[in-house]
């Protein structure tokens, strides 16, 4: 072979790899997420640790799911309703986003989830959920699907639990919007069901800071408050009730004592409890590595905004690879998600598909002052100290005759024994 042969030959064989590793890059199949979450506004905190959960994911895969290499479009919804529906609809239309994933505030769910079905994209609720629509609506809007919780999921528990302590009176302090009303009517249905009865009623407005207004209306002849604060309300409230020398118990709501801001609290939160879908202090393998994983990379403890987003990205990754990567359309992409059982970092979780929203534990947790997973230092962490298995949005309830009932709502339901 001659020198120009070689030359020829050399210049072939590189052609013919350059044009395999381009036929190649077109056939990996592609993924465009839109992400919604606050980026500024009061609620950044929270937007930071979903946006960290996801991301986390991402980067231990390469930027792939399932196959398909990932277009992760990040929007900065101000932690508002008209915030989620204006990036929802840049997403759709000028990016041209594969699904819509995340959204914080309940209202927002209420919002887009007409918006999916109109579009006929598939809308996968991280933080913003919604009971009416899993539990009533899910017909109705098709390409919607709550990959974490609805709001009254863990509080059906908690009322059940708390009437299992004995406790007979309990006076309600709750943010007054649609996840609050949500949260107190799962709490209350259960209480009362079981011989417990909820006496008060006070309703403060979303984002208030200063509760002492509220708190000198509170009765103290009750054996618990149930609380629902959200964002930084969850730091003031109890820090202001207990200044005001009230040391009656806190029942919180799913986002009173979340890893958010449990690092900002102090000793006043001591023995409080609250319920919910995670708590960075579940003892098993797999959470214990997704803690230090996420704390090495974020220096915190992660949140359930941190687990629930990981724990999304991990369910799309697995549903992308029954088809390869390649993306096939909303329904066909529910269906199959229903079909795989997730072990995440909170346990075991499948979707049901009547509702579109999951089936998985439910923790009672304890605030207490400890150290766990090797770290040196006493930390306040979210103990657990029973767990609800295999909780659907129905709890305990014959699906049927909940639907029959009307939906929790600021009136529902009624508080037959407020003094």
């Amino acid at each position: 072979m001659t020198r120009k042969q070689r030359w020829l030959y050399q210049v072939v064989a590189l052609a013919g790899l350059a044009f395999g590793a381009v036929s190649a890059q077109a056939q990996t199949p592609e993924l465009k997420i839109g992400f919604l979450a606050p980026r500024t506004g009061i609620i950044t905190q929270l937007g930071t640790d979903m946006l960290n959960g996801f991301q986390m994911y991402l980067d231990e895969h390469n930027g792939m799911l399932g196959g398909a290499k990932v277009t992760f479009i990040v929007e900065d919804d101000k932690g508002t309703v008209d915030g989620d529906v204006s990036m929802a609809k840049k997403l759709i239309l000028q990016d041209k986003v594969d699904m819509l994933v995340g959204a914080v505030l309940a209202p927002s769910a209420y919002a887009l989830a007409p918006l999916s079905t109109a579009e006929k994209i598939l809308y996968i609720g991280t933080v913003s959920t919604a009971d009416n629509i899993a539990q009533r609506q899910s017909e109705q809007f098709p390409y919607t699907v709550f990959s974490t919780w609805v709001p009254s999921q863990p509080t059906h528990p908690l009322g059940q639990w708390a009437c299992e302590q004995g406790y007979k009176r309990v006076s309600a302090v709750v943010a007054d919007y649609a996840f609050g009303y949500e949260q107190l009517g799962g709490f209350q249905q259960t209480f009362e069901d079981c011989g417990g009865k909820v006496v008060q009623k006070i309703w403060v407005p979303f984002g208030n800071k200063d509760f002492g207004p509220y708190i000198s209306t509170m009765k103290t002849d009750v054996d618990a408050i149930f609380s629902l604060m959200v964002g930084p309300m969850a730091l003031q409230f109890p820090k202001q009730l207990r200044a005001a020398g009230n040391k009656t118990i806190i029942l919180g709501g799913s986002t009173n004592y979340d890893e958010f801001g449990l690092p900002f609290m102090g000793d006043e939160v001591l023995g409080d409890i609250s319920a919910h879908v995670y708590s960075a202090a579940i003892q098993t393998p797999a959470n214990e590595e997704f803690v230090k994983k996420y704390r090495a990379k974020y220096g915190k403890v992660p949140s359930y905004y941190s687990e629930g987003n990981y724990t999304t990205a991990m369910w799309i990754d697995k549903t992308l690879a029954t088809f390869k990567g390649k993306y096939p359309g909303p329904a066909e992409f529910i269906k199959a998600m229903a079909s795989i059982k997730i072990d995440a970092p909170r346990g075991p979780v499948r979707l049901d598909l009547a509702t579109k929203s999951p089936i998985q534990n439910i923790y009672m947790k304890k605030v207490e002052k400890k150290k766990m997973f090797g770290y040196d230092k006493d930390e306040l962490w979210n103990t657990v100290i029973k767990t609800y298995p295999e909780v659907s949005t129905y709890w305990k309830y014959d699906p049927a005759k909940f639907k029959a009932q009307p939906p929790y709502t600021r009136d529902y339901p009624p508080c037959k024994y407020c003094e």
